[in-house]
C-alpha cells in the first residue's frame, strides 16, 4: 500500500475522479459558412479545460459538447466559440 501511495505522490500513478460530474449540451452556432468552420469550432471547444468531447455538425450548425461540470460551464463553451468567430447559444 505504501508503494502505491508513493507512486501517486510523485505522479507516476495517475488518479482520476471517478465521480466527476459530466454533462452534455448542444450549442447552436452562427457564422458557419463552410465545413472548415466545424474544424475551427471543434478545436476551440477542445481547448476549454474540462471538455471531454466535442462534435460539430456543419449541416445543422450545432455543436454537441460533453464536459466536466466541475471544470467548465456552458458560459465558458459559449465564450470559446464566440472568441473563435462563431457566437453560440444553448439549443432550445
Amino acid at each position: 500500500m505504501r508503494f502505491i501511495t508513493k507512486l501517486i505522490a510523485v505522479g507516476l500513478l495517475p488518479v482520476t475522479n471517478a465521480f466527476a460530474a459530466t454533462a452534455t449540451t448542444a450549442l447552436e452556432l452562427q457564422n458557419m459558412t463552410c465545413s472548415l468552420c466545424s474544424v475551427t469550432v471543434k478545436k476551440a471547444l477542445g481547448n476549454v479545460p474540462g471538455v471531454k468531447d466535442a462534435e460539430v455538425d456543419y449541416g445543422t450548425k450545432v455543436a454537441t459538447v460533453t464536459y466536466d461540470t466541475d471544470k467548465t460551464t456552458i458560459a465558458d463553451l459559449i465564450k470559446a466559440t464566440t472568441n473563435a468567430g462563431f457566437p453560440s447559444a444553448p439549443r432550445k
